[in-house]
């Protein structure tokens, strides 16, 4: 499901409404963000979450089964980006908890909620992996960039900041993967 940037006030409710059983699970912190908030933000980070592990997933899909004439610099750049998604993984997690939420990083989780369009399982030319994960990168950063916007939205600077040097680090590497069908004409 994609969601669109809500009008601002409204990004509590769009991510209270997100789910069907509408609870999240806070526990007691200091943190004087106000629990409402930081229900919404962890429901929010979550979401990202699952795409970052549905993409360093998708990465190594591609580093393992890429073919062709590129092969060793298309193995390696990928699995320098996945390095990186991990990282990013790591950090998104840990926000969560720092809220006081509870980090949803299971591949179940990932599989069910990812916003990230299913990899293509039958590809092997080292092109059309370049174009697979371009395609995977360029939407997260997308949704990255979303989340700094609805971080702001709630008041979180710190949850936005994150995201902002994510989405840095997202475009990157999309420089990287696609300057491979760039060509100087």
């Amino acid at each position: 499901m994609k969601r669109t940037l809500k009008p601002l006030k409204s990004a509590r409710k769009a991510y209270s409404d997100d789910r069907a059983d509408n609870s999240v699970k806070l526990y007691e912190t200091e943190n004087d963000l106000p629990g409402n908030t930081r229900a919404a933000l962890c429901q929010l980070i979550n979401q990202r979450l699952v795409d970052a592990l549905d993409l360093q997933l998708q990465l190594k899909q591609a580093h393992w089964n890429v073919k062709g004439p590129h092969f060793i610099g298309l193995h390696e750049l990928f699995d320098k980006v996945n390095e990186a998604v991990a990282s990013y993984v790591d950090l998104i997690a840990e926000r969560v908890v720092q809220l006081g939420g509870i980090a949803e990083g299971t591949v179940r989780a990932a599989a069910q909620r990812s916003r990230l369009a299913e990899y293509p399982l039958d590809i092997a030319d080292g092109a059309a992996h370049v174009e697979a994960v371009a395609r995977a990168l360029s939407t997260f950063g997308r949704e990255a960039r979303n989340t700094i916007d609805l971080a702001d939205e709630l008041e979180d600077a710190d949850t936005a900041d994150l995201f902002t040097e994510v989405s840095r680090g997202i475009d990157k590497w999309l420089w990287f993967v696609e300057a491979h069908t760039q060509a100087t004409k």
